[in-house]
């Protein structure tokens, strides 16, 4: 049985003097720190050696180095090597050379599947998980859960037993490195499926690769379109040719390596994804700009549901291929409908079909495609200014952006924003005040289908029963997305991104849910192997200094964890404990870890409250919590609220009646509590102590100057009042409130408003009740109806409740009834308008939760 102490006992004995000295090859943890500053979080290599000569500063520091170069020296020939150099190439395509900087993908692979910092989640063969003990219902996440590696171990196993396949997933993007030069980086990233879906999207973790720069040449000397344009295509497929050529024979005859555990696999790396946008999938695939790079759907069909065209013919395209510079070339590739571009780089490799290959892409063809167009539509049929004073007027809460000046004046709209936007797109276009009552249902009809399949795609684990729901959300728009034509919203529907949307399930069930292979990680990761590695350089022969530089950080992240794991070592050591970091495992067993999500129940999972320990304001006036002025809480009831929970809490057994009298004769002995402003949410178990959630209640805040520095919110929250009943749903004994004071008694009062035997909770809460839910959501929208519960006398129903019965916050579309009156706005709407809409589209779990 191996641990992870024994990948870094390895690394350990590369490093002279590292027995007497865990900071070797640094004299001590100043030397070391200051090291580590430098190379992460410091300015340039000049700043830091200017630094390092002012007198007395690196004698007082006690360092090993006097300048950058000392520094670079030390980690370059001290620091033991895990990952790859790069090396420079020459590309030659149409008689000119071409630098490609490049990693040994196999070295590359090695470092991944080597690294002991992973080995405690490794996994190394195919599983299937099911939802019921019947094994009936097939559950998807990781790529080992898909359908992919278990066929591909199949075939494996046939040919050579004892096989441990590496996923290999590449994603290629070019990007920008400047503002205003036009410069650009071409980078390939590699990373592998062995390593689980958390580990790979966090960059601090180490679990994507760079593999290489590609040119970024313009071929500016071509001047033929057609010329150009398969130059272009020929030089990239060259250069991915070069990166992946070691994996043509390893992927079929294996190769052993070392996971950090010390155990030896005969592993076969085999390309199993590429992850791109639609330009780069074209340029991948040879497929022809406006056609699909999966399926031979016929391009005035791309709009049709299902999909009219079969799957590409992987081995057909090869065929085509190898004709190559023959009379039947040209030909063979009109045939398949593909260009005649000559060598594509996967026609070789081993287990690979790369038109199978092509993964779904969330961002581009959802929120920057399928949804982008959905809320121009929907602009169009509300009219900009109507939109725009609607946005403007919705509700604050967590994780729901302010448009306080519209969407209809956005320009170059991220993803980000885009995803933001359709959280609050079904409350936008409620009443729509130009459309008839038909029209409208049609229209939320077909808006909640694509914002359905939106949810469900973005699933970070799937069922086979959630598959069918992801299958009929599609199919449901298909049926109602004549609306958008018959209102004028669009004439067609024949675009790439909307036919894409038909391959989803399928791709799920072969690689797991979409985020395994989101283009929003390569967007990431620009940020730190691109554009902060141009900018380190001086701009001149870039990609030397570029490439030096990412090494040197590779080399400061692992020896940072490698420092980390020999002080993990000394305490454990020193309180005579066990020297392993963490416990055996076996091989292949998955460790669990915070974000590990395994069933769906995951997603619906509870969240723990967490409360700072000292009030926002140590103390408010009841006066003040009562004041319905716009710095007041607005809390009206506050005194009678408290009054009635106190005789509840001290006599649960009695009627409403007798609580009401009861209540007025208690005196609250204190005219002053402790407030909160906000509760946050977590669960600890499954995100760790990531904020999930946050409510807030808090009146408008103001500057000296008497300018508004923060809107006033009070927001809405489920609150548990029973029960629950799981066979009922997930509503079932819960009520929306909207939570105006969080605040606890005054300790000091508690022994004369309780007696010695009762301890009344550490915080409460101050509620204004909305109805009760019904037992179906309203039939033209879909969404959960509710109104401002009010009081024969016109005040709204209150009560003062403990704050762990609050489950989370939500948010509310407000039901318009036509056009918005000027006077709503997003501080004021909560109270202003009296029918709501409970919004399940705020992020995944509310909406998993709803569904």
């Amino acid at each position: 049985m191996h641990d992870s102490s024994d990948g870094f006992r390895r690394y350990q004995s590369n490093i002279p003097g590292s027995e007497q000295n865990i900071w070797a090859p640094f004299a001590s943890r100043m030397d070391w720190e200051v090291a580590r500053w430098a190379k992460m979080r410091g300015t340039g290599s000049t700043a830091f050696s200017e630094l390092l000569e002012i007198d007395g500063v690196n004698e007082a520091l006690g360092l090993s180095y006097r300048n950058s170069n000392d520094l670079n020296k030390i980690i370059d020939h001290e620091i033991p090597i895990e990952r790859p150099a790069f090396t420079r190439s020459e590309v030659v395509i149409a008689g000119e050379s071409f630098d490609l900087y490049k990693r040994d993908i196999l070295q590359c692979i090695r470092a991944l599947y080597g690294s002991p910092d992973h080995v405690k989640y490794l996994c190394t063969v195919p599983e299937r998980h099911y939802t019921d003990a019947d094994k009936t219902c097939r559950m998807y996440h990781d790529i080992h859960t898909g359908k992919w590696w278990w066929d591909t171990q199949v075939a494996l196993e046939r040919r050579k037993p004892g096989a441990t396949v590496i996923p290999i997933i590449i994603s290629s993007d070019k990007t920008q490195v400047t503002l205003f030069r036009n410069k650009s980086a071409y980078p390939v990233y590699l990373t592998i499926g062995n390593l689980p879906k958390e580990i790979r999207r966090k960059p601090s973790q180490q679990g994507q690769i760079l593999l290489g720069y590609l040119p970024t040449t313009k071929l500016d000397h071509i001047k033929n379109k057609a010329s150009h344009r398969r130059t272009m295509a020929n030089l990239f497929h060259a250069c991915l040719s070069h990166l992946l050529a070691p994996i043509k024979k390893a992927g079929v005859d294996g190769v052993a390596m070392q996971s950090g555990d010390g155990v030896t696999h005969r592993c076969h790396p085999i390309l199993a994804a590429y992850v791109a946008d639609y330009s780069e999938q074209v340029l991948v695939t040879y497929t022809y700009s406006g056609y699909s790079v999966s399926c031979e759907c016929p391009k005035d069909e791309l709009g049709d549901y299902p999909c009219p065209g079969p799957y590409r013919d992987f081995s057909v395209a090869v065929e085509a291929m190898k004709k190559v510079g023959t009379d039947d070339w040209i030909e063979s590739c009109r045939v398949t409908n593909l260009k005649p571009v000559q060598h594509p780089f996967w026609k070789d490799l081993p287990y690979t079909d790369i038109f199978r290959s092509i993964t779904p892409d969330i961002l581009h063809q959802l929120y920057q495609g399928v949804m982008k167009h959905l809320i121009s539509w929907i602009t169009d049929i509300c009219g900009k200014e109507e939109v725009d004073a609607r946005v403007r007027r919705l509700p604050l809460n967590h994780g729901i952006r302010n448009f306080h000046k519209g969407i209809s004046t956005l320009s170059r709209v991220t993803g980000a924003e885009h995803k933001q936007i359709c959280s609050l797109l079904l409350g936008i276009i409620i009443d729509t005040p130009s459309l008839t009552s038909q029209q409208s249902r049609n229209l939320m009809a077909a808006t909640r289908s694509l914002l359905n399949f939106l949810n469900l795609a973005c699933y970070p684990i799937h069922t086979d029963d959630s598959l069918l729901s992801l299958e009929e959300a599609l199919s449901d728009f298909h049926q109602k997305k004549p609306i958008f034509i018959s209102l004028g919203a669009c004439e067609h529907f024949n675009f790439l991104k909307l036919h894409f949307l038909c391959h989803y399930v399928r791709a799920i069930k072969c690689y797991g849910t979409s985020n395994n292979y989101n283009t929003e990680m390569t967007k990431r990761l620009h940020i730190d192997f691109a554009k902060d590695a141009y900018r380190a350089s001086n701009h001149k022969d870039e990609y030397v200094q570029m490439t030096k530089w990412l090494e040197r950080r590779e080399k400061i992240l692992h020896h940072s964890k490698y420092i980390d794991w020999r002080c993990s070592q000394e305490q454990l050591a020193s309180i005579h404990s066990d020297s392993h970091s963490c416990e055996n495992l076996a091989v292949g067993q998955r460790y669990n870890f915070p974000g590990s999500q395994r069933t769906l129940t995951d997603l619906r999972c509870p969240y723990q409250q967490k409360i700072t320990k000292y009030p926002s304001v140590k103390t408010i006036t009841i006066s003040k919590l009562e004041d319905c002025g716009p710095r007041g809480y607005h809390a009206i009831k506050f005194h009678s609220a408290l009054t009635r929970f106190s005789a509840q809490f001290r006599h649960p057994d009695l009627s409403r009646r007798e609580v009401d009298e009861m209540s007025q004769f208690i005196s609250l002995p204190f005219m002053a509590v402790p407030v909160w402003h906000q509760v946050k949410f977590v669960n600890l178990e499954l995100h760790g102590d990531t904020t999930l959630d946050v409510l807030k209640a808090h009146p408008r805040k103001m500057n000296s100057h008497n300018q508004i520095t923060q809107s006033s919110q009070f927001d809405a929250a489920l609150i548990q009042t029973r029960l629950n009943n799981p066979e009922n749903g997930y509503l079932d004994g819960l009520r929306v409130g909207r939570v105006r004071v969080i605040f606890s008694l005054p300790s000091k009062s508690l022994d004369r408003l309780f007696p010695s035997n009762i301890s009344p909770p550490s915080h409460l809460a101050y509620i204004e009740w909305f109805t009760p839910f019904t037992c179906y959501p309203d039939s033209s929208s879909g969404l959960h109806h509710i109104k401002r519960h009010t009081m024969s006398d016109g005040t709204p129903s209150v009560s003062v409740v403990p704050v762990d019965m609050i489950k989370q916050s939500v948010h509310l579309y407000p039901k318009w009834g036509g056009a918005v009156p000027s006077e709503w706005t997003c501080e004021n709407i909560l109270d202003s308008c009296s029918d709501f809409y409970l919004n399940p589209f705020r992020d995944i779990r509310t909406y998993c939760n709803l569904l």
